[in-house]
């Protein structure tokens, strides 16, 4: 800076010209006192404070000037302070007129160089510079997509972009923590039937594709967002495969779910009719689905239409008596050689075998002939169309033997029963001896003693076979099959073998139940699998077959159903005799001056002689 006399420019001044411009050169003389440049004409003191505070650092030479690493701080002219470009201070680039050029050749002190234009803030004035992270590997940029399937949003966070992640968190979470707060009242509240709607049903499926394609584009923006162009080559290759997967994997629950929806809504539309389509159904009321009815009763029928036979052959007859307040039921069996049953008075059945079904034929009229003889004879039950005639007979016949209505009936062929058994992976029973099956000499196989996980094959003969055993045997068993398909097909293991299950029940099921019960009965099903379910078998010596005592046969119904209402009791120490009325009815408790003795149940010359007041699971050792 040139003196008051226009002398050479002192140090200090050059030094004060290095802030903006080429940095002073460096001499080993010591400077002049700061009063020297005070009487010389410099610049005071605060001018120079003020001069340095303005200018900042100097830059290097021959460097470009730094871009900011953090927010700009007003200077003294309201412009970016020292630390916000090398150019200028607070004039904004402007030079100082306080601060004279330079020598000649050089761009003026603290201006840009010669021939570059003048450079700007890299941002604006207290404005906050991006910040990007550091890139990513291909494990880690994989890691963060995936963690966004169950995390949405996760991947933006980890980019930087928090106000996009927090909304994808948002829009994806309340949605799911919606629905599981209404799964869970649903559950809760007992109305799962509910979503057995056609109308809840559609709206699943619309969910389901909608939850695909939204978490498909998730993973898909997620790992875009993560910049997988930074990646090499290899890394953009392994990481876009993988990614792929990931894709496509997570719309599989999603295809899964609609898959099973849309299955069991067809299953349903195929086996359940709806209510317009019979004229003798009940009208379904939602807020009264069963009519003021105390308990429901369902004809169970397993028929055996094998190809070597026309027709239907109801080997299988039981009935499920529900308690619709607890669930509670009670199992009643049937014998196939139940000979000559009446039918409700009044009936065209009735008037034609006004004594008893064939009771012309000593040894004919059988239960198990009623279906068919319906099926042939369609003058005998007016009225009926073919495939109605025979469930009609025989639900009149059973239930005026038994004083019940038959509410509905289900029928299941008895080889598709086996193949549902296939389908939840077998049933456990505990086999009490070795049952040999196959031919009318067992020559297929045994069934050895002990708790077994049998096929659908095996349980089929577990409850068919003749070899070494009598009628009331088959029975018995076939009350265990029934009762642990009851109990071992679970929601999760019926979801988790659902469509395998349709499939089945699709063509070997038949039943008279409106499509309308379908969400009631769903809820009634749930009741009684934490239910108790007892038995009660009409077979000999209390009940003989070819001579049935009908009254016998009623009041044992009446007494079983009384007994199922009432709570369960624990057995108490007392020595027992069978009360007369049923096999194996629940024993009488007499006390014993002697000793006291386990209540045991009593047993009757055929091997299926088992107490009523034990549950299915205490009789078949589930």
């Amino acid at each position: 800076m040139p003196g008051p006399a226009g002398g050479p420019e002192t140090p200090l001044a050059q030094e004060v010209s290095g802030g903006r411009g080429t940095p002073p050169a460096r001499s080993d003389r010591p400077g002049p006192p700061p009063e020297a440049h005070r009487e010389q004409g410099a610049l005071p003191p605060q001018a120079v404070r003020e001069g340095h505070r303005e200018q900042g650092p100097p830059p290097h030479k021959g460097r470009p000037p730094l871009t900011p690493q953090g927010p700009a701080h007003p200077g003294p002219g309201g412009a970016a302070g020292g630390r916000a470009t090398g150019n200028g201070g607070g004039n904004g680039g402007v030079p100082n007129p306080a601060v004279p050029a330079g020598p000649a050749g050089e761009p003026p002190a603290g201006g840009p160089p010669a021939g570059d234009p003048p450079a700007e803030s890299a941002t604006a004035p207290g404005a906050r510079p991006p910040r990007f992270a550091r890139p990513l590997t291909t494990a880690a940029l994989i890691g963060w997509t995936a963690l966004s399937a169950i995390l949405p949003g996760a991947a933006h966070l980890r980019a930087g972009n928090r106000r996009l992640g927090l909304i994808l968190l948002a829009a994806f979470g309340v949605p799911l923590l919606g629905g599981a707060i209404t799964a869970a009242v649903v559950h809760l509240s007992g109305n799962t039937g509910v979503l057995t709607r056609d109308g809840m049903m559609t709206t699943g499926v619309v969910l389901a594709v909608v939850g695909a394609i939204a978490w498909f584009l998730l993973l898909l923006f997620s790992y875009v967002t993560l910049r997988p162009n930074r990646l090499s080559g290899r890394g953009q290759i392994v990481s876009g495969i993988v990614v792929g997967v990931l894709c496509v994997s997570v719309m599989a629950p999603f295809a899964l779910t609609a898959n099973t929806v849309l299955t069991f809504k067809q299953t349903t539309l195929d086996i359940f009719k709806p209510a317009s389509a019979n004229p003798t159904a009940v009208p379904v009321k939602h807020e009264d689905p069963w009519a003021g009815r105390k308990r429901v009763n369902f004809l169970l029928v397993g028929g055996d239409g094998a190809g070597n036979r026309e027709g239907v052959r109801t080997d299988s007859m039981n009935v499920a008596s529900v308690h619709v307040a607890t669930g509670n039921t009670v199992m009643f069996s049937l014998p196939r050689n139940l000979q000559h049953v009446h039918f409700s008075s009044g009936s065209a059945l009735a008037k034609r075998f006004p004594d008893g079904f064939m009771r012309e034929l000593p040894n004919g009229g059988l239960l198990n002939e009623v279906w068919q003889y319906a099926e042939d004879h369609p003058e005998v039950v007016p009225g009926k169309k073919a495939g109605e005639r025979g469930p009609a007979a025989l639900m009149d016949a059973i239930g005026h033997t038994l004083n019940l209505k038959m509410d509905y009936y289900a029928l299941v062929n008895m080889f598709g029963f086996a193949r549902m058994v296939d389908a939840i992976g077998g049933l456990k029973i505990r086999v009490e001896r070795d049952i040999p099956w196959g031919g009318l000499y067992g020559t297929a196989g045994t069934i050895k003693a002990g708790y077994r996980t049998l096929s659908g094959e095996e349980a089929l003969w577990y409850g068919r076979s003749r070899v070494g055993s009598d009628d009331f045997s088959r029975m018995a068993r076939q009350r265990c099959v029934i009762g642990a398909f009851a109990q071992q097909a679970t929601p999760s293991v019926v979801l988790t073998n659902f469509t395998k299950i349709a499939g089945v029940a699709r063509k070997m099921a038949k039943t008279d139940i409106p499509r309308e019960l379908v969400e009631h009965l769903t809820e009634l099903a749930l009741k009684v699998k934490d239910a108790r379910i007892t038995s009660l078998q009409f077979v000999p010596p209390e009940f003989y077959t070819g001579s049935p005592d009908w009254q016998k046969i009623r009041t044992a119904t009446a007494r079983a159903l009384r007994r199922s209402e009432q709570p369960a009791r624990r057995p108490q120490a007392a020595s027992t005799t069978p009360s007369p009325g049923t096999t194996g009815a629940t024993p009488a408790a007499t006390p014993s001056p002697s000793r006291n003795t386990a209540l045991r149940p009593s047993r009757t010359p055929t091997p299926n002689g088992k107490s009523t007041g034990e549950s299915l699971s205490e009789l078949c050792g589930f």
